[in-house]
């Protein structure tokens, strides 16, 4: 099956989002920046994104999935591009085309953001802009790449990162997060939470939020005391949960079980409790029945609604309340 990607005239007068084309093109990648970007969002008005597509080399070229896709433009067309994405790579120890390397160099030096979604990292890795900075990728590539390139500070253990005009996403649904992420930078809360909810999806992952837990639960009998431990603490977010409390609980001196805590989940426990409430607050406004926001927060851990705000503004960038709306188009429970 061909697809043909053709440059379309529009009135759009926003940044101009310019996504790479290649032979071996990562489709979910490719269709998550245009699922966002590219989109005709009417409803958005005038100063949202104009978007475009750039063949790296002569087509057709081949998509996973069995396509071929034909694009009108090459790189000519990065000159024009306020951002620049790349889709994925071929492969994560493939070549990058130096020519390629060097428009995108260009595009930088004269202020173009760049961003990756998951093996793309590669490309902007060969350009040589992120030496010194930090960048993420999948994790099951950041070993093989960070031995490539030293220079570079990988983290595997967060969604996205943003290094300001270098953006780099995790693995593939982590470009999702990401994308939002510069709507959300470019136009606000409000035009991030309506991609978002077309898209049928919460408004807002931090960046920070880890990839992977490395160890589901902890060997030997570190792993009876604190595997059904975790499972209270599930279980039971809205009572209190002080650290001697816990310890004592799990049978370790305190300075035993926060080490021992932290090796296990990759979080403090202050870090973990506060995840898990945010998600059990998430979940319970995301219900079918509107509860009210007050019952929510104590629900979840947090007490009162003041608390579970605070949280949710520095977390998520949103309110309860908006994000409640999201889910049910309801009015919210409580006034905020």
């Amino acid at each position: 099956m061909t697809i043909g990607v053709k440059i379309m005239p529009n009135a759009l007068r926003g940044p101009h989002v310019v996504v790479l084309a290649y032979d071996g093109l990562c489709t979910f990648e490719f269709g998550i920046a245009y699922e966002v970007f590219g989109l005709p969002r009417p409803e958005m008005g005038e100063d949202w994104y104009r978007y475009s597509v750039c063949g790296i080399e002569p087509g057709p070229l081949r998509a996973a999935g069995g396509l071929t896709v034909s694009v009108d433009r090459g790189l000519d067309l990065l000159a024009e591009a306020d951002l620049i994405v790349v889709p994925g790579w071929r492969s994560i120890n493939a070549e990058v085309p130096e020519d390629l390397a060097e428009a995108l160099r260009q595009a930088h030096a004269r202020g173009a953001r760049l961003m990756s979604l998951c093996s793309g990292v590669a490309v902007l890795a060969a350009t040589g802009l992120l030496d010194g900075q930090r960048a993420t990728t999948h994790w099951r590539y950041v070993e093989g790449i960070a031995a490539r390139y030293p220079n570079i500070s990988f983290d595997a253990d967060v969604l996205y990162m943003d290094e300001g005009n270098l953006l780099t996403a995790a693995g593939s649904a982590a470009g999702i997060d990401l994308c939002l992420h510069v709507v959300r930078r470019d136009h606000g809360v409000d035009a991030a939470n309506s991609v978002a909810r077309r898209l049928v999806l919460p408004p807002h992952r931090e960046g920070g939020q880890a990839q992977f837990i490395r160890t589901s639960v902890p060997v030997a009998r570190e792993g009876m005391r604190l595997g059904p431990l975790l499972e209270w603490m599930r279980e039971n977010l809205g009572q209190e949960q002080p650290i001697r409390f816990l310890a004592t609980k799990a049978g370790m001196s305190e300075r035993t079980f926060q080490r021992r805590f932290e090796q296990t989940t990759g979080e403090s426990v202050g870090e973990w409790l506060l995840r898990e409430r945010l998600g059990h607050a998430r979940t319970l406004l995301e219900g079918r029945a509107s509860l009210p926001l007050d019952d929510i927060a104590v629900a979840s851990g947090f007490g009162t609604l003041a608390t579970l705000r605070h949280h949710f503004r520095r977390r998520l960038g949103t309110s309860p309340s908006a994000y409640q709306k999201v889910f049910n188009g309801a009015a919210p429970a409580a006034a905020e």
